[in-house]
């Protein structure tokens, strides 16, 4: 049985060489316990022959381990498992002997392998994004910059080499309890293991630029937007104690905690399990200022993924408006209501019913589309409730300045908006007039429900019973009196 000794991958690489030329299998070395100068252990006879001649030897064995093979063994050799040389040295031997399937994450010592890279690699991710210098005054001396982390693995040197490409010739001192690294601006220096008492005095500085980061941490935490287990997954608990905005975590996730529970919530904010509390959606909603334009409304959240918002059309003293659900996918690219099919239906009922378009004013209680992806098409979907109210505010608007004597409801949901009646239906009163808020509701199909109804006998008769709504509309316009 040889003994060989590594505390780091060039040693660990040097003596690995060497057995690689002696034909040494993996079940005959021991990794660990002797000095390096003796790298098989005293009791081998052939010990110092066999080192001495290790060179030569690795000149014959030829076979040169490829680039990406190299570079994995090395990261690899970062992961703390006191197994770790001679899983290394195994793999090696696979390699060597012609086994190249022993790279892949199918083969069980590839898929360790490729395990021990990932968190390596995961953990330098880690150190680089956690490590937090303090700087130090400048009549201290070097380093001018110190920071203490406490990695998982052996992962100080791969980061030490990423900060003396990013500090410049700024001087600093990464510590660990493993090994410490020193960047001058010229050279890198390793040293001995360092405990986090040693460096109080060098951490217990004043440092203003820590405190500008701790204010603009503190600024920026959103707790509307808070979510404890994602945040724990990206910058795990561990490394908080180390942060210097870690102190201020837990009472910022206190204060967000208690805030959700002094603010009444909406249904949008999420539901918590138990027993609901019915509370109204509208009432429910923090006062804000009204937007002053139709552009800049964000009362719900349509205008996201919609292109535009789409205002009414039409002169604004019309005796007639035409209230329709919401725009559809042609309107929200074209910025118009009703310039899709179910416009053009409606210009052919426009025809029939004596009425002008021109005239009239068209317009929807909802201004943004609302749709959902279906291959490479945007399908319309029925606004919620919740989005009807909250363009109440547009509608109740747009009726106040036109101020018409007749509004034609096309559909549940225009009728719903224009009498503020949640339980309106068009079923049982359908083409009739009734008196609402000092003008006449007349109720009728949306074109978009004649162009989808199935079968030619029922499409025509609603058409018919839409061009009838129109017609009433006219003639009660006609009738009304002038103001």
């Amino acid at each position: 049985m040889k003994t060989a000794h590594a505390a780091s991958f060039d040693e660990w690489r040097s003596a690995a060489r060497g057995m690689l030329a002696q034909g040494i299998a993996p079940h005959d070395i021991r990794w660990g316990g002797q000095p390096v100068d003796d790298l098989f252990g005293a009791a081998d006879a052939d010990g110092e022959e066999a080192a001495a001649g290790s060179a030569s030897a690795t000149e014959a064995s030829g076979a040169p381990v490829p680039r990406r093979l190299l570079s994995m063994l090395e990261t690899a050799a970062c992961y703390r498992d006191p197994d770790r040389w001679a899983f290394l040295y195994k793999v090696l031997w696979r390699w060597h002997a012609g086994d190249h399937v022993v790279v892949s994450p199918a083969d069980e010592d590839g898929a360790r392998l490729h395990a021990m890279v990932k968190t390596v690699q995961r953990e330098i991710h880690k150190m680089n994004a956690f490590l937090r210098f303090r700087e130090r005054p400048t009549d201290r001396g070097a380093p001018r910059f110190v920071a203490w982390f406490e990695p998982q693995h052996d992962v100080l040197e791969p980061v030490a080499r990423h900060f003396t490409r990013r500090m410049g010739k700024a001087s600093w001192l990464i510590a660990t309890p493993q090994g410490t690294a020193m960047w001058d601006g010229c050279s890198l220096r390793n040293g001995p293991p360092a405990m986090s008492g040693s460096l109080d005095a060098d951490m217990d500085i004043a440092d203003d630029g820590e405190s500008l980061w701790l204010a603009y941490y503190r600024s920026t935490f959103n707790p509307a937007r808070l979510n404890t287990g994602a945040m724990e997954m990206h910058m795990p608990v561990r490394y908080w104690k180390n942060l210097p905005e870690g102190k201020l975590i837990p009472g910022l996730i206190s204060q967000a905690g208690a805030g959700a529970q002094r603010i009444a919530q909406t249904a949008a904010v999420g539901e918590r399990g138990g027993k609901k509390v019915r509370i109204d959606a509208v009432r429910a909603q923090p006062e804000r200022q009204q937007p002053t334009s139709l552009d800049q409304c964000r009362r719900c959240d349509l205008w996201r993924n919609a292109t535009q918002a789409i205002p009414g059309a039409g002169p604004v003293d019309a005796r007639i408006v035409l209230v329709g659900e919401q725009p559809g996918d042609q309107e929200d690219i074209a910025g118009v209501p009703f310039v899709g099919p179910a416009g053009k239906l409606l210009d052919s009922a426009f025809a029939q019913a004596g009425l002008d378009r021109q005239s009239t004013y068209l317009t929807n209680a909802v201004k943004h589309f609302k749709w959902e992806p279906r291959g490479k098409r945007r399908l319309h979907k029925t606004p919620a409730q919740l989005e009807v109210d909250a363009c109440s505010y547009w509608l109740d608007h747009e009726l106040a300045e036109v101020g018409p004597a007749v509004v034609v409801a096309l559909g549940s949901t225009a009728l719903k908006a224009v009498l503020k009646d949640r339980k309106a239906t068009l079923t049982g009163r359908l083409g009739q007039a009734i008196a609402h808020d000092g003008k006449w509701i007349v109720r009728t199909w949306h074109p978009s429900y004649v162009l989808r109804v199935p079968g030619e006998e029922a499409k025509t008769a609603a058409f018919a019973e839409l061009v009838d709504a129109l017609r009433l509309a006219r003639r009660l316009a006609e009738e009304a009196p002038h103001e």
